[in-house]
């Protein structure tokens, strides 16, 4: 990977130029793809403002199993399968392997915190960022680690109009999930097998970022959570933006003017 990076990281307080101009918060590498076909859009943190809602719910189930999850753990795993979460959670606190079965039984007590919980909302931004991409005649598909079915079909009631059902993936569709690259990879099959170089993820999580990067697909990450820009472009992420709106902003520059 090409290594001649500028990076500027506003949550941390410098500033640096980019090859946007001075446009904060952007990291961009060389290698951007010289055509794109395809944008896959992780679910949490990127098209809904969910993650506080995700907080309050992994932290009162686990806690119900002796279990500790800060809110940096959170979001440090977010993306990944809530069942191989659980299982790393206990192997490394609790000293013992647990099977997939038992994993599922906590997480549905997680998924059911999270149901009762006011509805989280469309991220800023997102409807237009989509709106521009289908209005460029791409593809548009989803990439998330939820096995929560109301927030499946919910995609479909917000999103239908952008992304089809038959180009979501979920933790229901692959047995490794992130930050193995088999979820990407399989946005990739759906979508009709559009090679990676012909892709665009965009991600908000440490752990999807690397899955997006391990796929072989030009990552943006969107930073919505209390991480600093630095831990996503240490996972590879090849542009870093402080929030979807900038995003949004600067979409034109990067995917129309190439």
């Amino acid at each position: 990977m090409n290594t001649n990076k500028k990076l500027s990281d506003n949550k941390q307080g410098t500033s640096h130029p980019s090859p946007l101009g001075e446009v904060p918060g952007i990291r961009l590498l060389d290698e951007f793809p010289s055509s794109v076909r395809l944008f896959l859009f992780d679910m949490d943190g990127v098209l809904y403002n969910s993650m506080p809602n995700h907080v309050i719910a992994w932290q009162e189930s686990m806690k119900s199993f002796d279990l500790e999850m800060s809110v940096d753990d959170v979001y440090a795993t977010e993306g990944m399968r809530g069942v191989e979460t659980i299982q790393r959670m206990v192997k490394e606190q609790q000293q013992r392997i647990i099977d997939e079965e038992e994993a599922l039984r906590m997480y549905n007590e997680k998924a059911r915190i999270f149901a009762t919980l006011p509805e989280a909302p469309v991220m800023e931004g997102v409807m237009e960022v989509m709106n521009k991409i289908q209005q460029a005649d791409m593809l548009i598909g989803v990439v998330t680690g939820s096995a929560q079915r109301p927030l499946l079909e919910r995609l479909e009631q917000d999103f239908g109009m952008f992304v089809p059902s038959h180009r979501v993936v979920s933790a229901f569709d692959v047995s490794r999930g992130k930050p193995a690259p088999d979820p990407y990879l399989m946005g990739l099959k759906k979508a009709g097998d559009i090679p990676a170089t012909e892709a665009v993820v965009v991600e908000n999580a440490p752990m999807g970022v690397r899955a997006g990067v391990a796929a072989g697909i030009f990552t943006v990450a969107v930073n919505s959570g209390p991480l600093p820009n630095s831990v996503l472009a240490g996972e590879g992420a090849h542009i870093v933006f402080d929030d979807m709106p900038q995003f949004r902003d600067n979409w034109d520059e990067l995917f129309l003017k190439r």
